[in-house]
Order: C-alpha cells, then structure tokens, then sequence
C-alpha cells in the first residue's frame, strides 16, 4: 500500500518536481517520448514497464544523468524553480550531492568499493562540510544502524558483504545527507527474493520515517504497491497509464496495463 503523505501543509501546493515534455530520441528509436508529470513534498512515484519500454531512459533524463533533446525538469530548489536541464553543469553536481540522491540497481555503481562502510557514509557528509571526525563517524554508525548493518562492520569493505548488505549501504551513503528527492533504479532487482522482502520493508520504513519524495523505476509490481503514492505504466516510450497505485493495479483501464498485471497474477 503506497504511503500517501497527509501532513501537506500549504505551502506544498507547489510540486517538487514538475516535467513537461521530456523527450529522448537514440536515432529513429524513442527513449522516452512527450512525458509529464508532477511530484509533490512527500510522494512517491513508480514507473513501471517491461524491459525497453522507456523507464530508465526517463530516469536518466529526469536525475541528470543524459540531457533530454526537449522538455523540462523543473525542480523547486531553496532559491525557488530552477529548470535542471538547462542548469549549469557545477551547479546540477551540487544538486545531486545535497538535495538530490540516485540509488543505483547494482550497488557497486554507488559504492566506493575500496573504501570503509564508514567511509562511504562518512564521504557524503564531507561533500556537504561536515568536517568533525567524531561527528562524522557517530553519524555513519546511526546510519549503518538505520539499515541494519551493525556498528561492528564500519571499517569493513563493502565488498566482504552481500548483495544485500551492499545495497542497504549504498541506501544508508545517499540518506544521510537528508535529501529532498531521491531516484531509485530497480532497487531490489537482482537480489533473492527473501533480502528483497528484508529490503522493501525497510525502504518503506524510511520513507514514511523521512517524509521522502521519490521517484522510482522497477518491472515488479509488487515493489510499487508496497511503496508508491501514485504510478506511470510506460510502453515504447510512452506513459500509457498514470493515477492512484492502488486505482491502477486493481483496475487497469489500457490493454497493456491488464495484461501487466494479469502476468504477475498468473505467477
């Protein structure tokens, strides 16, 4: 059940993040095509869709990670909107430093391999000025606490624990710093199915916890009814379907979302 936030005081009339006309062409293929939406304070968005169907051509465009060929993300920074697409490079690393966080489906993309628990923890908080070694490895401690890591495994490598272990970790390096948006790529794909269960347990946790908005990509439904407010279904690079989580899943209105569903049913 996705965890719509009802504390939205008014000055959350204004969206989080609001896209219009994103689109990414590769030669005659469509990445992502003519996509919109708004994300408010405190919402989670799922995108969902079969392998090729756009989701994370539109996950890259949306976090910054390739540049649209047209549209806009605007992105309500603390010095008012501000279009990240036509940002300056310096200031979109900064962004994605503090208000900004992307947790990768492989946790060895967002993990420095040869540095400590600790460190890569502790490393985020360095980026944003913290500076008291003390402070900073009490933090890392809290942190790796969050997401069930014991404290006795701070000065351990990433690389001397599970898959799942890793990927609790990389969460805990882009949480601690607080921030405002948070962009998940098929965060529990390619893990077994009890660690995924361990894992969405605790992002749902941290998300209610943290009041955090977030946008995230999977082909499992079952991750998006466990934690998304609202979800997009995309085919060929197109939003074919969008409402309620819930709405969507028990009464898919396009062809292609019951037969999405119906799959997952039948399994």
């Amino acid at each position: 059940m996705g965890m719509l936030n009802l504390n939205l005081t008014a000055e959350t009339d204004q969206p989080l993040l609001s896209v219009q006309g994103l689109t990414k062409r590769y030669g005659a293929r469509i990445g992502c095509a003519d996509v919109s939406f708004d994300l408010f304070p405190g919402e989670v968005l799922g995108i969902v869709g079969e392998s090729g169907s756009g989701k994370s051509t539109l996950l890259s465009c949306l976090a910054g990670h390739m540049p649209p060929d047209q549209g806009s993300v605007i992105f309500q920074t603390a010095q008012g909107p501000r279009d990240t697409v036509t940002m300056a490079e310096a200031d979109r690393r900064r962004m994605a430093r503090t208000d900004w966080a992307f947790v990768h489906q492989n946790p060895r993309d967002g993990l420095r391999m040869g540095v400590s628990a600790g460190g890569n923890v502790g490393e985020r908080l360095m980026a944003i000025g913290a500076r008291h070694y003390g402070d900073i490895r009490d933090k890392a401690i809290d942190w790796l606490g969050r997401v069930e890591i014991a404290a006795d495994r701070i000065d351990d490598r990433p690389r001397a624990f599970s898959g799942g272990m890793q990927q609790r970790l990389q969460i805990a390096r882009n949480l601690v710093t607080g921030p405002r948006l948070v962009f998940m790529d098929e965060p529990t794909g390619g893990l077994d199915v009890s660690v995924q269960a361990r894992l969405l347990d605790l992002l749902r946790g941290l998300v209610r916890d943290m009041g955090l908005s977030a946008i995230i990509v999977t082909h499992d439904l079952a991750v998006v009814r466990l934690l998304a407010d609202r979800l997009m279904v995309m085919k060929s690079g197109h939003v074919v379907e969008q409402g309620l989580t819930d709405q969507v899943l028990d009464d898919p209105q396009h062809a292609y979302t019951q037969l999405l569903v119906s799959s997952v049913l039948q399994v």
